[in-house]
This record gives structure tokens, sequence and C-alpha cells, in this order.
């Protein structure tokens, strides 16, 4: 006897999409970027498809807050490209976190999904925050644990 595979289809995904509040307070970059990558492609669910988008919405509060481990802050560097010849920038990550937190928690997740049409789609999916406020209350955001 054989059994069919479950395929999703996106008018199976259509209304499934939730949102979730994480909050970064005293969390570990990587290990948060891991969970929201996670949560952001579907694969917590059980119809997750690779080629369909799907995963839930994710609200981070109190990215100011966040963690690096060792000596992380002052070694490991931001660098990103102005697209002008000698436009290297290299930014030390203490600098980063104290001024864009965003960005850092942003970039992490972003090298974490798919780098195609459909993880760009995912990270559109991503709303960060350096407080802990939010205007997202109206989307009843159900609070996620990350592991500290």
């Amino acid at each position: 006897m054989s059994t069919k595979t479950y395929v999703s289809t996106s008018e199976d995904i259509r209304d499934s999409h939730a949102f979730h509040l994480v909050n970064a307070d005293g969390v570990v970059l990587g290990r948060l970027a891991t969970q929201v990558a996670t949560i952001l492609q579907g694969k917590h669910k059980p119809i997750y498809t690779p080629f369909l988008d799907t995963g839930d919405h994710v609200v981070v509060v109190n990215a100011d807050k966040i963690v690096l481990t060792g000596n992380k802050l002052d070694q490991k560097k931001a660098r990103h490209y102005t697209g002008y010849p000698g436009g290297l920038r290299e930014v030390v990550y203490r600098r980063l976190v104290d001024q864009h937190p965003e960005r850092a928690v942003m970039e992490a997740v972003r090298r974490m999904l798919p780098k195609s049409r459909l993880g760009r789609k995912m990270l559109k999916k991503l709303r960060v925050y350096s407080g802990p406020d939010h205007p997202h209350t109206a989307q009843n955001p159900q609070e996620l644990k990350i592991g500290r």
C-alpha cells in the first residue's frame, strides 16, 4: 500500500500566518537569530514546504539588550559595501549595537534565511524594535520564549 506525501499549496497557507513576540533582553544574538529564522521559514509547522512561505510574523523587542559572547563586541566587525571603489565600510559590533541594535538583529536573521526571492519575502515578516514598545498590539502577538 502506498501513501501519498502531503504537500501544502498556497491556498492552504493563505490565512495561517500568526504573530509572535520575542523579548531579546539578555538573549545571545546567534540563538535569537536561529529561532527567529526557523519561525519565519515555517519549519516549526507540520505544513512546512520548502518552496512556499509557510512562516509566521515575528516582532522582536528590546533589541538593544542583546548579548554577544566572548570578545565579539570588540573583535567582530560588520561590513557593508557602498558600491563605490574603496567603499567597504567596517564597524565594530560594540558601536553597531550601541547605535543601531535593530540592524545587528536583522543582519543575523537575514543571513540564516534562504538567499532567494523567497528569503527576501520571509525577511519582510520580521519587525525589530530597540525598546520594549511596538505598534503591533492589534495583531495580538503570542509571546515566544527564546532559550537564554
